[in-house]
């Protein structure tokens, strides 16, 4: 490619970064890093109804988050900002007037209810509802009269008849649309603000954008401007419109179902590895040339192309999310597990909110131990719920490893040697298993298991030694006690 390569990412800030977005977002990234070239960020914030308060600042937050780290936005000028649509409006109405200037666009005075009553007519027929051109070739004196009325204009693109535009899209391949399917289109609403269609044309333009890499909704959009790029005669980029991600059930995505967690928001504040989900996102919807599922991300910058991405939709799987994100907290830091579980044990109130230092060791103890178990912090409660429980329950396949035998010369023998121990730690727990074992006979499961079950409930769980020193040596004691005390009770 001999021009440099420059692309950007649009978002609304109207809610949170979703899944999707965030997706187009790497795509977008990833293709600039991989040519060497550019990645902008822009806030198309032209829909001032729609816009949420604090959502700018979330989206940026999320994004830097995710590691798809910019060259150009709102916090890094690159010559040719603003980067916030609504501080670009005197750009706009400059190629406005200019349109309406050189008679490819004109003002419209229809009302809503005219619009209205006008599509459904056209339904009643079995049209395609478009506007009908009513203000398409207004007089002086008319447009004179719908002024006196009160009435504010709206700006609208003249389309073309009989034309064709071809998108040459680098992922579907070549789409063409005919001009007669579209009605003359607002580019300009009355209160001044552009629509979406006739700003992102001048911004892209404006920005030098390349290449326009986006989800597959915006594809019906891009006829529209194309026409407004050859109307002002800037050259148009190159598009590429990537297949929508569907839920698990192969439907589209709706923001309004819960089942599915469809915000990168959530998914940071659950415990998730932002590098596991740009490795996860990246494969929906692009496929390397080997069989490879782990990537690094110099590997994706290096690797990622828009011919490996595919025309299908990509369905989500939060299973595989799951096990990719479980992959890099085994190989991330300890210390960088304990910092993302520990919050969400002070939500919960398993530890207090602030915490002394040898709290926090034993906290980061703790995460340690269920590290390579953990598949997003935010499971650290429950997986270590029985640290901060009174007491035991055991079910009964608890009781049944309980009633055997040898339970009751075990829990004896393992009281002796835990009681006896002058520094608790886990090696001198290790050691007290060994006397027990000299002791009394009994070795691997007949030993281990009625210890494990006798102190957490359950017959199966993270390292032995590790779990008794975290409960620390009274809460052992007490429930070794209680088993030996309530043998008959217990087991039954």
């Amino acid at each position: 490619m001999s021009k440099r390569i420059r692309v950007r990412f649009a978002p609304s800030p109207t809610g949170h970064l979703h899944i999707g977005g965030a997706r187009s977002a790497l795509f977008n990234y990833l293709f600039a890093r991989h040519h060497g070239g550019d990645f902008v960020v822009r806030i198309e914030d032209t829909d001032q109804k729609r816009n949420v308060e604090d959502a700018e600042a979330k989206l940026i937050e999320s994004l830097r988050w995710f590691g798809t780290e910019w060259d150009e936005s709102i916090d890094k000028d690159g010559g040719v900002g603003p980067y916030r649509s609504m501080d670009r409006l005197d750009i706009y109405r400059s190629y406005i007037d200019r349109l309406v200037a050189e008679r490819k666009a004109y003002p419209c005075y229809c009302t809503e209810e005219e619009l209205n009553a006008e599509r459904e007519a056209q339904k009643e027929r079995g049209e395609t509802p478009r506007y009908a051109g009513t203000c398409r070739n207004l007089t002086l004196e008319q447009i004179q009269a719908y002024e006196a009325e009160g009435r504010k204009a709206s700006i609208r693109f003249r389309v073309l008849e009989n034309r064709q535009y071809t998108v040459h899209d680098h992922i579907r391949g070549e789409v063409t649309f005919e001009s007669d399917g579209i009605g003359d289109f607002v580019i300009c609403r009355p209160d001044g603000i552009p629509t979406y269609n006739f700003a992102v044309v001048i911004d892209d333009a404006l920005m030098k954008i390349t290449h326009v890499i986006r989800g597959e909704e915006h594809l019906s959009n891009t006829p529209r401007q194309l026409m407004i790029y050859e109307a002002l005669g800037f050259e148009a980029p190159e598009f590429a419109h990537v297949a929508l991600i569907l839920n698990p059930d192969g439907k589209k995505m709706s923001k309004r179902d819960e089942s599915l967690i469809q915000f990168m928001e959530q998914y940071r504040d659950l415990g998730y590895l932002p590098e596991a989900l740009m490795n996860f996102l990246v494969l929906l919807g692009w496929s390397p040339e080997e069989e490879q599922e782990i990537f690094t991300r110099e590997e994706l910058i290096e690797k990622f192309s828009l011919n490996r991405v595919s025309k299908s939709p990509a369905i989500f799987d939060i299973h595989k999310l799951n096990w990719m994100n479980n992959h890099y907290i085994k190989q991330a830091p300890a210390e960088r597990i304990a910092e993302l579980c520990i919050p969400h044990m002070q939500k919960a109130g398993q530890l207090p909110g602030e915490l002394s230092e040898q709290q926090r060791q034993w906290a980061e103890r703790l995460v340690a131990l269920y590290q390579e178990q953990l598949e997003y912090a935010a499971q650290i409660v429950e997986l270590a719920a029985m640290f901060f429980e009174d007491g035991v329950n055991y079910d009964e396949e608890a009781k049944a490893v309980l009633a055997e035998e040898q339970v009751q010369d075990v829990m004896k023998a393992f009281h002796e040697e835990v009681a006896s121990i002058e520094e608790y730690s886990a090696d001198a727990i290790k050691g007290a298993l060994k006397s027990v074992q000299k002791a009394t006979g009994h070795k691997g499961k007949k030993l281990f298991m009625p210890v494990r079950v006798a102190v957490t409930g359950f017959t199966h769980g993270r390292d032995l030694n590790e779990t008794l020193f975290l409960l620390g040596r009274e809460t052992v004691v007490q429930r070794i006690m209680n088993v030996i005390n309530n043998y008959d009770h217990v087991v039954k």
